[in-house]
């Protein structure tokens, strides 16, 4: 799957973020979004596949969305049959983001990506347009750390699994009224907080990379991009873990339905006969291969956003495969233009 779609994967991701770039800093966060997601759109319709997207920006409407359920790829066209062989058909399960932190894009702010995660059919959870509470932690903490555990506990584990003070982690944390305990027991326990306005996938991933100076991330966030992180960092070896939110009280915000018991219903309905089940990173993205693709927006922590200049656009994106085992900076110049040639006399 790998040596197939790699490069045409991180060409989607690509043409979705240089598409929103474009929106950078004039405050219009669906426009941003609804450019990225025709950019994706279009690139994957010309990918030698039959792909289907099992996470996406909800069902079927007027807006321009990558919708749950759409079929996406050459071989999903009506006429598919007269140049695509089934024998030789690739078929995946994509979960997208087409613009993660559209307000991050809107006001100019850093950390926006465009991402995605692939694997072959039925290898992602497919998970409700709920939210999620989340656990990331470098690989040596893998296993050790536990979302049931306290903020408290796991920074100790965490401590002593990097060899640290504790007074020298960094904590990601989503600046939300749901999180001020959560931030003040991380902050007497002695750890340091870096709170994010939106953009979880980012934080999720740094924890896998040394050097990036982030060593969890705790909260809760979005569920789909909770699978997205979770590809990545099955592939990485990091930690993850996810529980599904689905009681409206716990997040405030009113967008997850108008009622724990309907929210339960809804979840039976997907098969998920458990709501409070803690899953890890290999229960949320369980494929037997799986790759993640991100490309920067604008610069944050892992990536360099899109860069413009006269006739063309730098960009750099991440590709992570459980397959080759490697994470990949891809450092990319699009050139719009042929330059022009200049006569000297």
């Amino acid at each position: 799957m790998e040596n197939t779609l790699g490069l045409e994967i991180i060409e989607v991701v690509e043409q979705a973020a240089i598409a929103s770039a474009k929106w950078m800093g004039k405050g219009e966060k669906d426009i941003a979004d609804q450019v990225a997601v025709e950019a994706m759109r279009e690139r994957m319709n010309k990918i030698h596949m039959r792909g289907r997207i099992v996470i996406g920006e909800g069902e079927r409407d007027n807006a321009p969305m990558l919708y749950i359920g759409e079929e996406v790829g050459i071989c999903t066209q009506p006429d598919a049959k007269d140049f695509c062989n089934v024998n030789e058909l690739i078929e995946i399960d994509i979960a997208v983001d087409p613009c993660e932190g559209t307000n991050l894009v809107a006001y100019g702010q850093p950390g926006s990506m465009a991402v995605l995660a692939i694997s072959e059919k039925g290898g992602l959870f497919a998970a409700p347009d709920f939210y999620m509470k989340k656990l990331a932690a470098p690989p040596a903490a893998k296993g050790l750390v536990d979302i049931n555990k306290s903020a408290t506990e796991n920074l100790k584990i965490l401590a002593e699994c990097l060899d640290r003070a504790i007074d020298e982690l960094v904590i990601v944390v989503m600046k939300r009224e749901r999180h001020s305990d959560l931030i003040k027991e991380i902050r007497e326990a002695g750890a340091r907080v870096s709170l994010i306005s939106d953009g979880d996938v980012g934080a999720a991933i740094s924890c896998g990379f040394s050097g990036t100076n982030i060593h969890a991330l705790m909260g809760i966030g979005a569920a789909p991009e909770g699978v997205i992180s979770a590809a990545a960092m099955r592939a990485l070896g990091g930690h993850f873990q996810g529980q599904l939110i689905y009681d409206p009280a716990v997040v405030k915000t009113g967008l997850i339905g108008e009622s724990k018991e309907a929210n339960i219903e809804r979840l039976t309905s997907m098969n998920i006969t458990d709501p409070d089940k803690v899953y890890d990173a290999h229960e949320l993205a369980s494929g037997q291969n799986v790759l993640f693709a991100g490309c920067g927006i604008t610069s944050g922590n892992l990536m360099q956003g899109a860069r413009f200049f006269k006739g063309g656009v730098r960009t750099q994106s991440l590709v992570i495969s459980s397959q080759s085992k490697t994470a990949r900076f891809v450092d990319t110049i699009h050139m719009n233009e042929q330059p022009k040639v200049v006569q000297l006399h």
